[in-house]
C-alpha cells in the first residue's frame, strides 16, 4: 500500500454522490480534459490554484497519509450508520491513485463503512483489481462510445473503458452514469449508440445526468476558458425521452436529481 496519496477536497454531509449522508473524498489529478468537467481544478496531478478575489483564494491538492484520512472519514460514521451513507471516492479520477486508495477503503470496510468510486474508467484494469475487494459500488461514467466522440470531447479511449465495463459487471455492482451534453451525446442517435453499448455489459443501474453549469466560477478563478458558459442547462423533461431507450435493451434507468 502507498501510504500517501493527494486530494482535492473533502465534502462532508453529501447527499447526491451514493446513498445515505456520504464524505466525498475529491481526488487530486485526472488523465481525462472532459470539455464540460465541473471540477477543472481536480484536473493536475500536482496541484491548482482557484483566485475566487483578493480575498479568496483556493487551493486544490493536498498530500495526506492513509490514516489522516481515514481518521476525517470516520469522523462522520454515526451519520453513515443511521441514514444508510458512507464513502465515496470521485475526483478527477480516483483510481489513478488506486494503489493508496486501496488501503484506505480496506480500513473503511473494516469499520462496515460502505465504499463507492466513482470512476470515468480510462485507467488500467489492475486499478480496479486493486480497490474491487474493498468497494460496495462503483459508479462508472460513459461519455461517449465512439473514438471520432472521444478525441474530440477529450474524454478517453471508448475502447479501453468498454472493455473495463464489461469486465467489471461480471464482478461487481456497477451503476453506468451518463452525463448528457447539450450538443455532444443529447440526440437518440448518440443515446442509441451510448445505449447499446452499455447494455452489453449488463450493469445493474443506468443513471441519466442533466447538463448543469456549475462549474463555470471555478473556470473563471482558474482563468480557463469554459466552453459551455453560454449553454443552457438541462431539465429533467429533456431527459425524460431517452429513459425509454435503455429500458427497451432491459435496463433499469433514471434520471438523476
Amino acid at each position: 500500500m502507498i501510504e500517501r496519496g493527494r486530494i482535492s477536497r473533502i465534502q462532508y454531509f453529501s447527499t447526491g454522490d451514493g446513498d445515505g449522508i456520504r464524505t466525498t473524498v475529491f481526488m487530486q489529478g485526472c488523465n481525462l480534459r472532459c470539455a464540460w468537467c465541473h471540477n477543472p481544478e481536480t484536473q493536475p496531478l500536482d496541484t491548482a490554484i482557484l483566485n475566487y478575489s483578493e480575498d479568496k483564494r483556493v487551493l486544490s491538492g493536498e498530500d495526506i497519509t492513509a490514516d489522516e484520512l481515514f481518521k476525517r472519514i470516520i469522523k462522520d460514521e454515526v451519520f453513515y450508520i443511521e441514514s444508510g451513507g458512507g464513502v465515496t471516492f470521485s475526483g478527477g479520477e480516483p483510481l489513478l491513485q488506486a494503489d493508496f486508495l486501496s488501503g484506505v477503503a480496506k480500513m473503511c470496510k473494516g469499520r462496515g463503512i460502505n465504499v463507492l468510486f466513482d470512476t470515468a474508467g480510462c485507467v488500467p484494469y489492475q486499478c480496479f483489481e486493486r480497490v474491487a475487494p474493498y468497494t460496495d459500488t462503483f459508479y462508472f461514467d460513459v461519455k461517449a462510445v465512439t473514438k471520432e466522440d472521444c478525441e474530440k470531447y477529450r474524454c478517453g479511449d471508448p475502447k479501453l473503458v468498454l472493455d473495463n465495463l464489461k469486465r467489471l459487471c461480471l464482478k461487481s455492482n456497477v451503476v453506468v452514469r451518463v452525463p448528457i451534453i447539450p450538443g455532444h451525446n443529447n440526440s437518440k442517435e448518440k443515446i442509441e449508440q451510448i445505449a447499446g453499448n452499455v447494455a452489453d455489459a449488463h450493469p445493474s443501474r443506468v443513471d441519466l445526468l442533466p447538463f448543469h453549469r456549475l462549474g463555470a466560477g471555478k473556470y473563471r478563478a482558474m482563468n480557463k476558458e469554459y466552453d459551455y458558459l453560454y449553454t443552457e442547462p438541462l431539465k429533467k423533461s429533456d431527459l425524460e425521452q431517452y429513459v425509454c431507450i435503455f429500458e427497451d435493451l432491459g435496463l433499469k434507468c433514471r434520471i438523476e436529481k
